[in-house]
């Protein structure tokens, strides 16, 4: 498995559990939500899963490794995009930064580092904004930068918290088709409240709140309008007749 969490229980001193006792593994290739109510323990998980955080009791393991010992199979694009727009940095300087698991020197960044920023631009489609200035980019372009940022490690896993928060219906929807491309190249994660456009392509979603519940696109999808932090209603079966 790319992802296993056992047993994963996670609380701050003399606070109530934000996790408790969560288990679930994700394998290679998948695409996977997760989704639940504000405070319900999304982010912490993440946090978990990027080494952030030591787990109170359980274990998190990606690629085989503990959390902490695999930084360098994960790519993750945050949720958070402040910077000043006044500091002189291109797209490409930008995704420049992904490099940095490759590369601790001092000086420039060597060629190696320039062509797989140069790829990971083309992957997410803007490699023509190389050298426009991030201040000037859109919010959508601003997303696929900062993917492109996580791509440039070349992960074996790409964790996404709310990466979808301010970008516009249409960005959004190019924003999805870009991770529908990427999916079955590597394992994919994903936070989000924005499933509708999106949950029918995933392999699962994982409801958080406190505990966590597996669920399969179309139970989301048939509720997202009920609210989805319920268990999903029962069909009533073909074979039980007419009422």
């Amino acid at each position: 498995m790319t992802i296993s969490v056992e047993n994963l229980s996670f609380f701050y001193q003399k606070s109530q559990p934000i996790l408790d006792e969560i288990s679930f593994t994700i394998s290679e290739g998948d695409f996977v939500g997760i989704f639940g109510p504000n405070g319900g323990g999304k982010t912490t998980l993440l946090k978990l899963l990027l080494g952030l955080e030591r787990p109170c009791s359980g274990t998190v393991q990606l690629c085989g490794k503990p959390a902490k010992e695999a930084s360098k199979e994960v790519g993750y694009v945050p949720q958070t995009r402040h910077f000043d727009p006044q500091f002189p940095i291109t797209a490409l300087e930008v995704v420049l930064q992904g490099c940095f698991t490759i590369y601790r020197g001092y000086g420039p960044f060597p060629e190696e580092a320039k062509l797989r920023a140069m790829e990971a631009l083309q992957q997410t489609g803007i490699a023509n904004l190389a050298h426009r200035p991030f201040s000037a980019l859109s919010g959508g372009q601003i997303q696929r930068t900062l993917i492109a940022r996580a791509l440039a490690s070349k992960p074996k896993i790409l964790l996404l918290d709310e990466a979808t928060v301010g970008i516009d219906p249409e960005a959004l929807q190019e924003f999805f088709d870009l991770l529908k491309g990427l999916r079955k190249k590597m394992t994919i994660v994903l936070v989000t409240h924005d499933l509708q456009l999106i949950a029918k392509e995933m392999d699962r979603l994982l409801c958080v709140q406190r505990f966590l519940t597996s669920y399969t696109p179309d139970q989301v999808c048939e509720h997202f309008a009920m609210g989805l932090y319920h268990p999903p209603l029962l069909k009533k079966k073909e074979k039980d007749g007419p009422t």
